[in-house]
């Protein structure tokens, strides 16, 4: 009889059933009963519409429930409109609620903004929770230092951090804490009258770099900063000695060398100068016949003039001859 009444029924008729029983469908498709039934045995209910709008928005509204749901369980008073406008920004919901559940176990006080912050700054926020409740080593590379007698001490350090939540957003990581504590310990030896001091009282390297406040703006707070290892290396300041006496060394010798060849070179200019005045005077004595005769012709000298300068050219080579006698004797 149903059947006959709907056979007789107007066109209309049908389609408004077909549209509601698509709108039913697509409904059902779309808005996530399955979740808000969850929330609601769960205690944490959460309105119909804001899950729909979570899936309108393409948000994973199965992350966000789940992770609400815990931080609910976890005592953790919190939105969950935080926890999806975290999730639309790229952030990791489940780390950022996971590290809201252990501060609170622990009782620090982690706001979930700063937690939010964290996490969508790159680093893991529930490493960085854990590490603010129990501190880590810090290992720093083997640090070279000269102390001022030239000894040089290779120092290996340990250094106990805890992190500092409220700095961690764009605080320093731990290169900075190395750097800063392997200048402190630079600087420390470096101002050591002797490497005994330091071997003596390695405790005096701890002391100095931690009153030089090295973890401001860092995400860190420094505890602690223990000597692991002290080894004593080179004499660098005989070794720069040394190579300062060698270098002084090769410059006195380059010194002496030019002056040589300056010596060299002045010992031939004057020999060129010898040769030279010895040449003139071959010149001028190639000239004397010449001369002797013109005044002979011209009645200016006589014989007796010419036996006189015979007699004195016979005595200067009489004279020159003996005292090169006398100079070979002394010899």
């Amino acid at each position: 009889m149903m059947s006959l009444l709907l056979a007789s029924s107007p066109i209309w008729i049908w389609i408004v059933v077909a549209v509601i029983v698509f709108a039913i469908i697509v409904l059902v498709a779309i808005i996530p009963v399955n979740l808000w039934f969850r929330c609601l045995v769960s205690g944490t209910y959460v309105g119909i519409f804001k899950l729909l709008g979570m899936r309108l928005r393409k948000v994973n509204a199965n992350m966000v429930v789940d992770a609400f749901i815990n931080a609910k369980k976890a005592g953790l008073d919190i939105d969950i409109d935080d926890l999806e406008t975290h999730a639309m920004a790229g952030g990791n919901v489940n780390s950022v609620v996971a590290a809201l559940i252990s501060a609170h176990s622990a009782k620090i006080n982690l706001p979930i903004e700063v937690a939010k912050a964290i996490d969508l700054a790159g680093r893991d926020v529930l490493k960085a929770v854990k590490e603010s409740v129990t501190p880590k080593v810090i290992k720093t590379p083997v640090i070279s230092a000269v102390a001022i007698d030239g000894i040089e001490l290779r120092v290996l350090a340990k250094v106990t951090v805890k992190t500092n939540l409220n700095k961690l957003v764009g605080g320093a990581g731990e290169e900075t804490i190395i750097a800063r504590v392997g200048e402190g310990i630079v600087t420390t030896i470096g101002s050591a009258e002797t490497h005994q001091k330091v071997l003596e009282n390695p405790d005096l390297i701890s002391q100095v770099v931690l009153d030089k406040g090295l973890d401001d703006g860092t995400a860190f707070q420094i505890l602690s900063i223990d000597i692991a290892d002290i080894d004593v290396g080179d004499n660098i300041g005989a070794e720069l000695k040394k190579t300062r006496a060698q270098a002084e060394k090769e410059i006195a010798q380059a010194k002496a060398e030019e002056r040589k060849a300056m010596a060299i070179a002045e010992e031939q200019e004057n020999k060129a100068k010898v040769q030279a005045m010895k040449a003139q005077v071959v010149q001028a004595e190639a000239k004397v016949p010449e001369a002797m005769a013109k005044a002979f012709t011209s009645g200016k000298m006589g014989v007796m003039d010419y036996y006189r300068i015979q007699n004195i050219q016979a005595d200067t080579n009489m004279r020159n001859n003996l005292s090169g006698k006398k100079k070979d004797l002394d010899d």
